[in-house]
């Protein structure tokens, strides 16, 4: 696991591993200086051989934990570890009670403060008392109290495993068992290509609990109720493997449609271009191919004939979205560049990207490509405009990142006012929003592809995802109240705009 593992994640991978009288064992890939990934496994041993393991793709933490981390507690001797996709809205407010009631934390990993809130039910109704855990009951409480977007997997010092999926379905968690008999747990179902057997969504406000001893599965909710998935829409956008898919649509297929969607208006803002100029249709590593592919095929349609190539290379595979703003800013100026043997010059390129969310990777590439001789430099963005925070596990917490608002304090208080509106503001007003930001990253044009053309296409439309990134309409009853926070502050000192939306 640990070597197919190694180069995802940005601080590398950790592993947690339980074999029957051996109890749980430990291994793990930690980033090296030179941005590649070192494995290192402290207790390599040829006899021991799991009977259920899990690993967790870390990232590196922030102020605002994004709640990646594979957390092991060693001052309870009944071994547990976590692992945790997504991330805790209210982790301030849990963190607060915890330390009220003299538990100590030791970082501020999402991932850990949810193991010391299980840790904390079992030691007070379950372990004190010489009880079996009943992890129903633990989850139940686990629901009830947390705000935000979570599935995890947790194993015990029984090899007992408990398989998460919070009440918001926010994050995905698929399980298949196999015709040979292995349970298997993934974040995401193309994990399970070419294995035989019956894969299933876990529900969320569901657990399932597999016995460590017997291997028996069982089913539980944790909620009163039934709750619909609504999946974070960079899911489908970005995050997803290009082959899981959602009823049957790859995240391959919605990032073509959604290229060839574009093609009409990339068309209208390339039509002053004069015949004789090369115009290159490239895209984003390694995210962008698709996007790329569909609006390179459908260009044509419109009478633009253009190449498709691909002139941004990347040194290393970390991603640029996680981190503070000056490592983030060091880590693009080193990731891209153009390769020597591509010539650029007084040629027009269409970059292709699924989002376009601060503008410091999009602003880098393009005064790069312009270095290297683009003639102008256009910008075709998958989703609307960016214009919320994303608390649940994405490294977006503040709207004063977004270029959206950077861009939305130098506008007219009219136009200030009428953008709120989000994913219901006039074309007239996207436009004039599209020419800003273009400005502000030094490319000739923005296209944006509109909010009604995205709901079409994603495979459950607006019912089967979150789209808060385009509405401000966050999905849990936190993460709107720290929005709705987020935005008075930022508009406070303009008093010429009269009221704010709820």
């Amino acid at each position: 696991m640990v070597s197919k593992l190694a180069l995802r994640g940005q601080a590398g991978v950790g592993v947690a591993a339980f074999m029957h009288e051996e109890g749980v064992r430990y291994g793990g890939a930690l980033e090296s200086s030179c941005d590649a990934e070192r494995i290192i496994d402290a207790q390599q041993d040829p006899n021991f051989r799991p009977h259920v393991a899990i690993a967790q793709i870390h990232n590196r933490r922030r102020a605002i934990t994004d709640g990646d981390d594979l957390h092991y507690n060693a001052s309870t001797s009944r071994n547990l570890a976590i692992s945790v996709d997504g991330a805790l809205v209210n982790a301030r407010e849990l963190r607060e009670e915890l330390l009220a009631q003299g538990y100590k934390l030791n970082g501020d990993t999402d991932a850990e403060l949810l193991l010391k809130w299980i840790e904390s039910s079992c030691e007070r109704d379950y372990w004190r008392h010489g009880l079996p855990v009943d992890y129903e009951n633990v989850f139940r409480d686990i629901d009830d109290r947390i705000d935000g977007g979570i599935s995890a997997l947790l194993l015990d010092g029984e090899g007992n495993l408990v398989a998460y999926r919070s009440r918001s379905g926010l994050r995905p968690l698929e399980f298949m068992q196999t015709d040979d008999g292995f349970s298997l747990f993934a974040s995401e179902n193309c994990a399970f290509v070419g294995l035989e057997g019956k894969m299933q969504q876990l529900l969320p406000g569901h657990i399932k609990y597999v016995d460590g001893k017997t291997g028996d599965c069982a089913d539980r909710s944790v909620v009163v109720g039934r709750y619909k998935a609504k999946l974070c829409a960079y899911e489908a956008l970005y995050l997803g493997n290009p082959n899981t898919s959602i009823e049957g649509q790859s995240h391959r297929e919605t990032r073509y449609k959604i290229g060839v969607a574009l093609a009409g208006l990339v068309a209208k803002r390339l039509g002053g271009t004069p015949g004789s100029a090369l115009t290159i249709v490239s895209s984003m590593p390694h995210t962008g191919g698709p996007y790329a592919d569909g609006l390179f095929a459908s260009l044509a349609e419109y009478g633009v004939f253009v190449q498709r190539q691909e002139i941004v290379a990347t040194q290393f595979l970390q991603r640029t979205l996680i981190g503070a703003p000056g490592k983030r800013k060091a880590r693009i100026a080193r990731k891209y560049r153009v390769p020597q043997q591509t010539r650029l010059a007084e040629s027009t390129i269409v970059m292709v990207d699924e989002a376009l969310i601060r503008g410091d990777t999009s602003q880098a590439v393009t005064n790069m490509l312009l270095a290297a001789g683009a003639k102008a430099v256009h910008w075709a963005i998958g989703s609307p405009p960016i214009v919320a925070p994303n608390y649940y596990g994405m490294g977006i917490d503040t709207l004063e990142e977004l270029a959206f608002w950077r861009i939305w304090k130098r506008l007219p208080p009219e136009q200030r006012k009428q953008s709120l509106s989000f994913h219901k503001m006039e074309p007239q007003l996207i436009r004039i929003i599209e020419c800003n930001i273009a400005a502000f990253i030094n490319a000739a044009t923005i296209t944006y592809l509109p909010f009604q053309l995205l709901e079409a296409i994603l495979p459950r439309g607006r019912d089967g995802f979150d789209l808060s990134p385009f509405t401000f309409e966050m999905p849990t009853p936190a993460g709107q109240k720290r929005a709705d926070r987020n935005l008075h502050e930022l508009t406070a000192h303009l008093s010429s705009l009269v009221a704010i939306p709820a």
